[in-house]
């Protein structure tokens, strides 16, 4: 059933936005947090590696809970059955779970980690699957303030438990079991707010939506492509300067990509707050275009902030890090570019035009290449990175436009 609402007045438009950033930031640190505590203080390098290697692993199991969030939001802004939803919820995670259960044998294997140690980590993925669809159904109500309040309250409840658990002595297992019970926890909490919230705003259209196959696994497998083709457009380079330069060269290009992440990561609440305006044909063009000239302006601002701190860099770090200092833009811009490529990806799942990440696929396929038989220093990756994500966001924003009208 449809509802109604008033458009987003611009002031409501920047609280919104204003809320996720900030429910992000929190989350994000609590789990920078978790990083820092536990390698800096709680486990030993073997045991940091193993706790490390297992929540890296999470990423990749965690593509479709990323992919049912959006395709929840889009089913909502359209006016599907909250019945079906809650169906393709069930069956999402039910297939999340067969997911681990195939893992964790290969992750054990390949990645050497414990077994029981691989459980207590990848046991975390059908909950998030469950908080992702919990807040998926926010996003696209438009209940942006409850949805930033409930990424600041999961990141925390991940977080505390692991913390509290590794600084008793309990080593990774005892960690990762403490995060998954945490995000248990936080998926009953996000289905209360869910459930219990009333519904102050929801997306306004301009124009009827028809209903269409999106709301499918096969919808949640078309989207988890996209999400999938931005994780590895954002690590490609990462992943491979260890094989491409040295160690050393390889640990400065690590340092460097800190600003990539930074630039990424920081406008990724336009996405959120602007993708129930994605969805909608009426409005999808134009909220595209507004969306990427603000991700633009925030990226411009970022690289002309890291060109500046570039200097400085040897001076926090020691001078082993040198050449970051005239390369610290190069990375800000690069970071940029894919939270560019990102808005323009959201908007081709929001209309379920998920082909055009094949253009995001050739790309990094290119890069590929081109890093491996091409590539020997700290300069010539961060190059090749930020041309990389230049092409595929320029190339993806420009026929996402043509295709989705004036």
């Amino acid at each position: 059933m449809q509802r109604s609402a008033r458009r987003r007045t611009p002031t409501g438009l920047v609280g919104a936005i204003g809320a996720v950033a900030l429910g992000s930031m929190i989350a994000n640190a609590c789990m920078y947090t978790v990083h820092l505590l536990a390698g800096g203080w709680f486990l030993g390098p073997g045991e940091y590696g193993e706790f490390a290697v297992l929540l890296s692993a999470m990423l990749v199991l965690g593509v479709p809970a990323l992919a049912l969030q959006v395709v929840l939001a889009r089913a909502v802004v359209r006016g599907y059955d909250p019945h079906g939803l809650r169906g393709l919820t069930i069956r999402t995670t039910l297939s999340v779970a067969a997911l681990v259960a195939v893992a964790i044998p290969l992750v054990a294997m390949l990645a050497r980690t414990g077994v029981v140690t691989t459980i207590c980590a990848l046991g975390a993925a059908p909950f998030l699957t469950l908080i992702a669809a919990g807040q998926g159904v926010l996003q696209g109500r438009g209940e942006f303030r409850a949805l930033g309040w409930v990424l600041a309250v999961v990141g925390f409840l991940r977080a505390a438990p692991t913390v509290g658990v590794l600084a008793a002595g309990a080593g990774p297992a005892g960690g990762l079991l403490a995060g998954t019970a945490g995000a248990a926890a936080s998926a009953v909490i996000v289905w209360v707010v869910v459930v219990w919230a009333p519904v102050r705003s929801v997306a306004a259209r301009s124009a009827p939506v028809p209903r269409d196959a999106g709301v499918s696994a096969a919808g949640v497998l078309r989207a988890s492509q996209v999400q999938l083709v931005l994780i590895v457009a954002t690590s490609v380079d990462l992943l491979l300067s260890r094989t491409v330069l040295g160690e050393d060269d390889a640990g400065v290009y690590a340092l460097g990509a800190i600003a990539t992440k930074v630039a990424f990561w920081l406008p990724q609440a336009i996405g959120v707050v602007f993708y129930p305006r994605l969805a909608d044909p009426a409005r999808s063009a134009g909220s595209l275009r507004t969306a990427v000239r603000v991700v633009v302006a925030i990226g411009a601002l970022l690289t002309v902030g890291a060109g500046l701190a570039g200097p400085l860099v040897p001076l926090v770090v020691g001078d082993d890090y040198q050449a970051l200092s005239g390369l610290l833009w190069l990375f800000a811009a690069t970071g940029a570019a894919l939270s560019v490529l990102q808005v323009a990806l959201l908007s081709a799942i929001a209309r379920d035009r998920t082909r055009i990440a094949g253009i995001a696929w050739a790309v990094a396929a290119g890069e590929t290449v081109v890093i491996a038989t091409a590539v020997h220093s700290v300069a010539a990756l961060a190059v090749v990175a930020a041309v990389s994500g230049m092409l595929a966001a320029t190339v993806t924003v420009t026929v996402c436009l043509r295709r989705f009208g004036p």
